[in-house]
């Protein structure tokens, strides 16, 4: 399983290509399924083991819910949507460039985004895509010219400001953290020009908004941006971080086992903070035996969505015993 979304005390997960979901409340979780995506003939093949899942990138790979109770998620090369009262995902766009995003974003009026994400080596010009009709159709919401990013590697939605927070990378000042209005009329650049502005995992709170880096050449670390604008470092982790989440006051980003000269730890670690203050390294798993390039980095994945539960739920890929299984965990709130 793959723990994809939050939708308050609902979580919903991925079985290669199934979706399910279950009300997380006591110690028994029982999972029903939402639907199901049908892919290649190959693909539902590869998809079946463990191993041919993780080189060819199978199975859904984010997710968002509308109010309206209409499923839009990425699954390789394609946005795919589920309406109210269908089991089967239908292909609603083609992606064209890259395998798929990183996240797809929504707000309360039923807005989704999605950020081109593909390797872009020769810099060309890089789309924002919204859909305003639940999934059915997409147009271009903003372009980022040739020359001014790679590509993006997160939108989320914030709902104390009611706006959209951009990140791009990879180099110097391609890596941005933009603020955006839901029309991309308004686009504030608020933090750029470094790798300690790369970044992918970014999580909004009432008084700031904490990211981690994702950094292959520097050491990487957490941030907290108040909403004046100030910038603090917070810690430091062990390596490129792409996945963070709140649950029950707790702030959580984890990392990932990339190889370069600077990211040398071969475990996939989480971090948590009550508050955002003081961060501690809490589980760790180690990499497994299988070609990085391949067969993926370890890591540790964290859902997207609002977690109104007092469950941290995670997926450990390409580690030693717990390759792509997801376990939940209970978070204790610290009293006064």
């Amino acid at each position: 399983m793959r723990a994809l979304y939050w939708d308050e005390d609902v979580l919903y997960v991925s079985r290669g290509y199934e979706l399910l979901r279950a009300k997380i409340e006591g110690e028994i979780v029982a999972w029903q399924t939402v639907g199901n995506y049908q892919p290649e003939r190959w693909r539902r093949i590869t998809s079946i083991s463990r191993l041919g899942s993780r080189l060819f990138r199978d199975g859904f790979h984010a997710l968002t819910r509308l109010s309206t109770d209409h499923f839009i998620a990425a699954v390789p090369k394609a946005i795919v949507t589920l309406e109210p009262g269908s089991d089967e995902f239908r292909l609603s766009h083609r992606v064209l460039r890259g395998t798929r995003p990183l996240h797809i974003a929504s707000t309360p009026d039923g807005r989704i985004y999605w950020g081109e994400y593909f390797d872009n080596r020769h810099r060309e010009e890089v789309h924002i895509y919204t859909s305003t009709d639940r999934g059915l159709t997409w147009n271009v919401a903003y372009t980022f010219p040739k020359g001014a990013i790679r590509h993006v590697h997160n939108i989320v939605y914030d709902n104390w400001d009611n706006c959209l927070w951009v990140l791009t990378g990879d180099d110097g000042t391609e890596c941005r953290i933009l603020k955006a209005s839901f029309d991309f009329r308004n686009v504030e650049e608020v933090i750029s020009g470094n790798q300690q502005s790369r970044a992918v995992a970014f999580v909004p709170t009432e008084d700031a908004l904490f990211f981690s880096s994702d950094s292959p050449f520097e050491a990487n670390h957490v941030y907290r941006l108040d909403r004046r604008g100030n910038l603090r470092k917070l810690a430091d982790i062990s390596s490129s971080s792409i996945y963070g989440c709140r649950v029950s006051g707790a702030i959580f980003f984890s990392t990932m086992i990339e190889p370069t000269n600077v990211n040398r730890d071969q475990h996939a670690r989480l971090y948590g903070s009550h508050g955002g203050e003081n961060w501690q390294s809490l589980l760790a798993w180690h990499k497994d035996i299988w070609p990085k390039g391949l067969f993926q980095f370890g890591n540790v994945l964290l859902p997207d969505g609002p977690n109104t539960s007092s469950v941290l739920a995670l997926t450990t890929v390409a580690v030693q015993k717990d390759d792509l299984q997801t376990s939940l965990w209970r978070v204790e709130p610290i009293l006064p």
